[in-house]
């Protein structure tokens, strides 16, 4: 199943998001000529990929507004809460499901933020074009496969308010979904430039709660245990926030999330830098190998 994963898709789909023919991914921008805002653009790429994939494929819409720029703040931090007059915008919740024959009714829930920044014109190729390509490549690989379990993969907006994974995970909760693992995928690869120019491939598997903890360490293993050359490691997550965050909050505590580095040492995060052509596709290949096998663990487990 990991020699399935393929860097090419991985390559197309990150550089279709995030350079050609997409600048960026957001509700308030339009490229000239078109009807759709970029956001909803990279919406209908992802659907018609996920359907070609063979997998069950639902939307759900939700009201953001995109976040204020404010140039007083920290280079990294410049976004500020929109005020309740400024545009309302109808923005979607992707899910992808490929279901489980023993116990379909129990879920392993992925999530990848597929928006970037709301603010100013960035790429967002590490946050989020390569955990949004990560996740479409483990529907492909895992659609029609046999697997006990289910698995729903949550394609969401992050850089926009509110944060759509919120309504997902309370809507989660209050059908009583028996969410069995949440795994994060964003800003893989993300690392520093010495790490970037010296070519490591990391990957952290960061936990916010003691059953993220024990979650991370069946993940962390995984890299031994298939022979996946990745350097691995377990970072603690003090705050309960972001797209993993939601779903703890909702009650899903056996949570983790995946970045490239902890803590997060991306140069050009939340900059116009974030460029496709920093992306090392090798880390990001590897990052998915270790996310399947993870899959793989928690699918067998009683």
């Amino acid at each position: 199943m990991l020699e399935g994963v393929s860097g090419t898709r991985i390559h197309d789909d990150l550089f279709y998001l995030s350079r050609d023919p997409l600048p960026f991914r957001k509700a308030n921008y339009a490229r000239p000529g078109q009807g759709q805002s970029t956001l909803e653009e990279a919406d209908d790429y992802i659907r018609k990929k996920l359907e070609m994939a063979g997998c069950t494929v639902t939307t759900t819409t939700h009201r953001a507004q995109a976040f204020r720029c404010d140039e007083t703040k920290p280079l990294h931090y410049w976004y500020s809460r929109p005020e309740p007059t400024d545009p309302w915008y109808e923005v979607a919740n992707i899910e992808a499901i490929i279901q489980g024959s023993d116990r379909p009714e129990e879920y392993i829930q992925l999530v990848s933020h597929k928006d970037s920044m709301s603010w100013i014109d960035s790429p967002g190729a590490h946050d989020n074009a390569v955990g949004t390509a990560a996740n479409m490549e483990i529907a492909r690989v895992l659609s029609g496969r046999e697997l006990r379990r289910s698995v729903r993969i949550l394609f969401c907006n992050e850089e926009h308010t509110p944060w759509t994974s919120r309504f997902a995970a309370e809507s989660a909760a209050a059908r009583g979904d028996r969410i069995v693992a949440v795994m994060n995928v964003d800003s893989i690869d993300g690392k520093s430039d010495e790490d970037m120019t010296a070519g490591r491939l990391k990957h952290v598997v960061c936990y916010s709660t003691e059953e993220g903890r024990e979650m991370a360490g069946v993940v962390a293993g995984c890299m031994a245990k298939y022979g996946i050359d990745l350097e691995v490691s377990v970072g603690y997550k003090e705050h309960i926030n972001d797209d993993d965050g939601m779903f703890i909050n909702a009650g899903y505590r056996r949570t983790v999330s995946h970045v490239g580095s902890w803590p997060y040492a991306d140069s050009e995060y939340h900059l116009p830098g974030d460029e496709p052509e920093r992306v090392n596709i090798e880390n990001v290949v590897r990052s998915t190998q270790l996310l399947l096998a993870a899959i793989q663990e928690i699918d067998g487990s009683p």
